[in-house]
């Protein structure tokens, strides 16, 4: 009777260090010449938990950035000081006021108030930079409401 023929064992599955890249087992993360003293590597909830953190800390340090950019600007009031015909549909001059104590500018809503609730034919624009406490009127050119609406409104924000 001859000898049984030892099972060939499969090698264990190899991957790159994390620091050099040296071929090591796939149940380590870095080679001996990485990591001699055999420090184990952190717990994946660990490196996940400190990017959490950052993402934290960023979503508030974005959010007071914003909170200071828009600090004592308005509220806004506006409307139509006039309208008239032009050749691209109607020109509207818009008066905007800024109760604020900073300088802002604000989005301005141009419809018919004939034509009943808010439809295709509105037209949204941004106004210029309105000084504190202060007023501006500016003109736009509306190609939606026709060439000569009954009435307009503009609603500049609150």
């Amino acid at each position: 009777m001859s000898a049984p023929t030892p099972k060939a064992v499969a090698p264990e599955p190899m991957h790159g260090c994390v620091r050099c890249g040296a071929p090591i087992p796939i149940s380590e993360s870095m080679c001996e010449r990485c990591n001699p003293l055999g420090l184990k590597a952190p717990a994946a909830s660990q490196a996940h938990g400190i990017a959490i953190v950052g993402v934290a800390v960023a979503v508030v340090l974005l959010a007071v950035i914003a909170r200071l950019a828009i600090a004592d600007v308005g509220p806004f009031t506006g409307g139509v000081a006039s309208f008239g015909p032009d050749p691209s549909g109607v020109r509207v001059s818009i008066t905007v006021h800024n109760a604020g104590s900073s300088a802002g500018s604000t989005t301005c809503r141009v419809d018919d108030p004939s034509l009943g609730g808010i439809g295709p034919q509105t037209v949204y624009v941004q106004s210029p930079t309105v000084p504190a406490k202060g007023s501006v009127t500016f003109d736009v050119v509306v190609g939606t409401l026709g060439s000569s609406p009954a009435g307009l409104v503009a609603d500049c924000g609150a």
